[in-house]
């Protein structure tokens, strides 16, 4: 009993220890983002890497994902002579619900980890070491940007995942399950309100800071050689994945 009691304490101080750490690299990048010199060029990279280069495979899982939501519905929805609610549902669970998580989850695989992988190999080969040299503070140079690429960037990528999203829904049910054009629309666009479109921003935008805070974090600490890039880069997906979870729920407990 006593050595569980001891195993437990361990793993809630290394749980406090690493949550402390990321407040002081957030508290740190937020202090330095402010300051001369703003490195607007590294910005716009970030913005590429993290967003534009993530767009195929978000636009392709968001398709689907409001196809099979449609058929679904649909077919759930025929029991109870409900089919023209498809739309609805269809639309409100892509802009509050799937379309920030699934680009948040999609984004922090693809993004994250690349994140942690260069930050990480930077580190074991000491350039990040190499830019105090320089007279450049390594959190604004590297981690700054990358902050405010993925916070910028995610409402972006969920925008177009909540379209083509709802455009999936639409074809699936108007083309192949043969839903009224006319009836599908108006359902959707008549329950649908700002605040939904507005919260899934909010919660892309909140995703977007985590993924990449997570990812600069893990690549920052990174020790042990080409052994360790790699475990911080699976401890970056794996860690920014549940934490878009976690506070996935919290964000919806306070937005609606």
């Amino acid at each position: 009993m006593l050595r569980i009691l001891e195993i437990l304490g361990q793993l809630i101080m290394v749980f406090m220890e690493e949550t402390g750490k990321v407040i002081l690299l957030f508290g740190n990048s937020l202090r330095w983002g402010l300051r001369r010199p703003f490195y607007v060029r590294l910005v716009v990279r970030q913005m590429l890497e993290i967003g534009v280069n993530s767009i195929p495979v978000v636009l392709i899982t968001a398709t689907f994902t409001g196809m099979v939501l449609a058929l679904q519905t649909h077919t759930g929805f025929q029991r109870f002579n409900a089919e023209s609610l498809v739309g609805t549902v269809v639309a409100l669970s892509m802009t509050r619900e799937l379309g920030p998580v699934l680009t948040g989850l999609i984004v922090a695989g693809r993004a994250g980890s690349a994140i942690a992988a260069e930050l990480g190999t930077m580190r074991v080969t000491e350039q990040i070491d190499a830019l105090y040299t320089l007279a450049t503070n390594p959190v604004k140079y590297l981690v700054v940007p990358r902050l405010v690429a993925g916070t910028l960037m995610l409402p972006v990528m969920t925008v177009l995942s909540d379209i083509v999203g709802i455009y999936g829904g639409f074809f699936v049910s108007v083309k192949v399950l043969d839903a009224n054009r006319t009836i599908y629309l108006r359902r959707t666009w008549d329950f649908l309100q700002f605040s939904d479109i507005y919260s899934g921003l909010v919660k892309a935008a909140f995703f977007g800071l985590v993924i990449s805070l997570i990812g600069c974090y893990k690549g920052f600490h990174t020790r042990g050689g080409a052994e360790g890039v790699g475990r911080a880069t699976t401890g970056s997906v794996v860690v920014s994945s549940m934490m878009i979870l976690i506070s996935d729920y919290l964000l919806t407990a306070i937005l609606f």
